[in-house]
């Protein structure tokens, strides 16, 4: 992992320094402050890998897509792919001190397993704290992951052939044996899952991803996914609480905060590409959601 670029949010892109076509890599949270630049430890980035922080000891405030994660013991972390972060700090601004373990990891290196498919895709919470025994559960599986990494690595007794193929199956089945317990864990799937609209809701998410820049309109939404307008907003607000509509403007509201925070794109352009016509309904739809105009949240987010 080693980051690239001067921009306001910093592109990382995957890179193991131990084994660059291998797509694991484990480390503590203190090796990775090490590793990165301060100004990139203490500004905003986006990689295209998975990153699960599993905290210890100590105590910080990370960033996920613009909402601030408290880390303390028992926390995990998942940040997805294309997510915006900044790294857990404290109260100064500086990289936090966490007895922490990352694992970071390619969308393509575990198994695809249905049941793990909606984490992977970019649903689900961005964070959890723990009850005692899960968090034991999950640290013992992450110290198992550690384990076999490290073992695969050592200077001393690199394994090869047939071997390290073993090994980095093992590596992969245990990780995604990990991902089913994060599965498992409360989200808005659960959630979902136990309603009778379980289905509609999760049909309406991967279309939703498709989609939010094409169309603002819950009815094509659900013509899309042959569902009645009234049958998706149901299944919505029974899976997370709120209405088809406020999760289209908030998927829509999130790309364009991204957007505004990651590139020098003029806002008028930003709001083209995400259906508006006018720079100022555009203005006017992300104040309604977020409470900034776009011109003040890009200038809040690179002081």
């Amino acid at each position: 992992m080693v980051e690239v670029g001067q921009r306001d949010v910093v592109d990382i892109p995957y890179n193991n320094p131990d084994r660059p076509l291998l797509g694991i890599e484990v480390l503590t949270f203190d090796a990775l402050r090490h590793r990165l630049r301060r100004s990139v430890a203490r500004t905003a980035s986006r990689t295209d890998f998975h990153q699960l922080l599993l905290v210890r000891g100590g105590e910080g405030t990370a960033m996920v897509d613009f909402a601030p994660q408290h880390c303390a013991p028992r926390t995990l972390l998942h940040v997805r792919p294309g997510q915006v972060q900044r790294f857990p700090a404290d109260p100064t601004g500086r990289p936090a001190e966490l007895d922490a373990v990352l694992v970071l990891f390619t969308a393509a290196f575990p198994p695809r397993l249905p049941l793990t498919a909606s984490l992977l895709d970019g649903f689900g919470p961005p964070g959890w704290t723990l009850p005692p025994a899960e968090f034991e559960s999950l640290d013992r599986a992450l110290a198992e992951i550690g384990a076999e990494y490290h073992a695969l690595n050592a200077p001393d007794s690199r394994r090869k052939g047939t071997d390290a193929d073993l090994t980095v199956e093992l590596l992969r089945q245990l990780l995604g044996a990990t991902l089913l317990r994060l599965a498992r864990l409360p989200h808005a799937d659960a959630a979902a899952s136990a309603t009778a609209g379980g289905e509609v809701f999760r049909a309406f998410r991967y279309e939703l991803e498709r989609s939010y820049a094409a169309s603002r309109s819950v009815q094509s939404y659900a013509a899309r996914i042959g569902y009645s307008p009234r049958t998706l907003t149901r299944a919505c607000q029974a899976a997370t609480g709120r209405t088809a509509k406020q999760l289209i403007d908030a998927r829509i509201a999130l790309e364009a905060q991204r957007l505004l925070a990651h590139t020098d794109m003029p806002v008028a352009a930003i709001g083209r590409m995400l259906g508006f016509s006018e720079p100022t309904n555009f203005g006017k739809f992300l104040l309604r959601e977020t409470g900034d105009t776009p011109g003040g949240f890009r200038a809040r987010q690179r002081r």
